[in-house]
């Protein structure tokens, strides 16, 4: 079978195929410029520019840039930069499903092994966006010489790179700033990556000129972002490629509930026809209540949920919801713990339309998927709503306090020859199965030695204030926070007594 490429679609007789690729697949100028490969996107951000190009609105492509050593960029260019994304979902009754070949991105790049083609990108004339999505974690300063012929590691510091090189070449001309729609769960995702940008300007010593054009006519806009995409379909895959009749190593899955809310000036939203187009996007002057409620709701759900339940046996969030103590401790955790904790319009009716796009049928979500960068997102996602819990209701909330202790207990693994992850062992039956631990790799050597040193202490206690301790890990001691430690280690020992499942159900409330 054929490999998905332009080619083959300018040529195939297949009907479906055909269909699905409706979109222009002549090169279009590259006007955008991304930071990111992943799955989410592929089924939000290119899906959406796709959208605008098959109208005739937008006439630009991707040009995609891998944030990180290992990723996707060349199976991206041995199909030319088409993918299948499939979207489904049922919405008032009706079931809706459509199958699309993504047409918009241009080429894609490894500034670790294409350095010089990655500048020189930063001087074409028609680009004017920046998206990236290179998770909570991916938006850090970290301190990093200035070296014009290597790659930096960070993001921030690759965006102030490309900057300077364009600065240079356009002369400060202030018709060639960037708008960057960064689509990171975090806290004013693009305040942040501006203030990271501008501490490399200043380390570097670019000048107070490149410091002006970067303020005055680059603008960095807050951005929130709202898409279930579990990514490959790997039950559907042969199916999808028989329909197709043709291969497609980068299938794609979402649900067909979607939301983008832009912070920023209306005059860009005219630029970035992206409502006219249809879409579910929001231009606002305050993002700040459709972050609280997104955030501490369906991913703080997704978070505080996933890793228990994994442990537990669960493979999928459709498996939570179908599981009485996973959903029983799901439902807990959203209705009685998270949503009294903030204040936002609508919450509650936002929590069932979530439980409801949890149960989507046509939408596989692997829980291992969720866990990837685990402690970076609880941080972001749920310890805001632990907190504020506890200073309203003046006592910690039992469920969100478990997810923390189950996220310790998921991370005791062993290393692997990848820097990036740590191999763990779950009990599912009777029989043992190994899984993929992913994070940073200083949060994994954390998780190790803690770890090591329980095996020679057998002190419980002692492992979990060391965790809640390390600043590094969550920005502040949690030890500080009245009585978590002792409840976590409490939550911790009877995971390792009772086993997962039993743990979560006797620390539950009765609702």
């Amino acid at each position: 079978m054929k490999t998905l490429s332009r080619l083959l679609v300018q040529s195939s007789t297949n009907l479906i195929l055909q269909a699905a690729a409706a979109g222009n697949v002549a090169p279009l100028p590259e006007r955008v410029i991304q930071f990111g490969e992943g799955n989410f996107l592929r089924a939000f951000v290119d899906w959406m520019i796709d959208g605008m190009n098959r109208q005739g609105l937008f006439n630009g492509s991707v040009l995609v840039v891998q944030p990180i050593p290992e990723g996707n960029v060349e199976a991206l260019t041995q199909q030319d930069g088409l993918y299948t994304l499939a979207l489904r979902g049922v919405e008032n009754g009706k079931v809706l499903n459509e199958m699309r070949v993504i047409t918009a991105l241009s080429r894609c790049i490894n500034p670790y092994s294409q350095w010089a083609e990655f500048l020189a990108s930063a001087r074409k004339p028609e680009l004017r966006y920046a998206v990236s999505n290179t998770t909570e974690a991916g938006i850090e300063y970290v301190p990093t010489p200035f070296s014009p012929e290597e790659c930096p590691k960070s993001f921030p510091a690759k965006v102030a790179r490309f900057l300077w090189e364009r600065y240079q070449f356009v002369k400060g001309d202030s018709g060639k700033g960037l708008v960057f729609l960064p689509c990171e769960l975090i806290e004013q995702n693009g305040q942040a990556l501006r203030n990271a940008v501008m501490r490399h300007a200043q380390d570097w010593a670019l000048g107070a000129d490149f410091y002006n054009w970067v303020t005055l006519h680059c603008h960095f806009l807050n951005t929130l972002v709202d898409r279930i995409v579990p990514g490959f379909p790997h039950n559907e895959a042969e199916e999808i490629s028989r329909q197709l009749d043709c291969t497609d190593r980068l299938l794609d899955t979402g649900e067909w509930f979607h939301l983008w809310v832009i912070e920023g000036p209306e005059h860009l939203s005219a630029e970035f026809p992206v409502q006219q187009a249809g879409f579910n996007v929001i231009w606002t002057q305050d993002l700040q209540p459709y972050r609280d409620r997104k955030v501490r709701i369906l991913n703080g759900a997704h978070t505080s949920t996933a890793l228990a339940a994994y442990l537990a046996g669960l493979d999928t969030v459709g498996d939570i919801m179908k599981n009485p103590v996973a959903s029983a401790f799901l439902r807990q955790a959203v209705f009685h713990e998270i949503i009294p904790s903030f204040a936002a319009e609508d919450k509650a009716a936002y929590a069932n339309a979530v439980l409801d796009r949890f149960q989507n049928p046509f939408i596989r979500h692997e829980l291992l998927s969720i866990s990837l960068n685990s402690v970076s997102k609880w941080k972001v996602r749920v310890l805001p709503s632990l907190k504020d819990f506890l200073l309203k209701e003046n006592c910690l909330p039992a469920a969100l306090c478990f997810s923390l202790a189950a996220l310790i207990q998921f991370y005791q693994g062993h290393a692997t020859s990848n820097d990036s992850s740590m191999q763990g062992c779950r009990l599912r039956s009777t029989r043992e199965e190994r899984y993929q631990i992913k994070d940073k790799r200083e949060v994994l050597k954390a998780f190790n030695t803690a770890w090591q040193q329980y095996s020679i202490s057998c002190n419980l206690g002692a492992m979990v204030e060391s965790i809640l301790g390390n600043a590094s890990l969550w920005d502040e001691d949690l030890n500080s926070i009245p009585g978590l430690a002792k409840t976590v280690c409490k939550n911790l020992n009877e995971i390792l007594e009772k086993g997962m499942c039993a743990a979560m159900q006797s620390c539950m409330n009765p609702l």
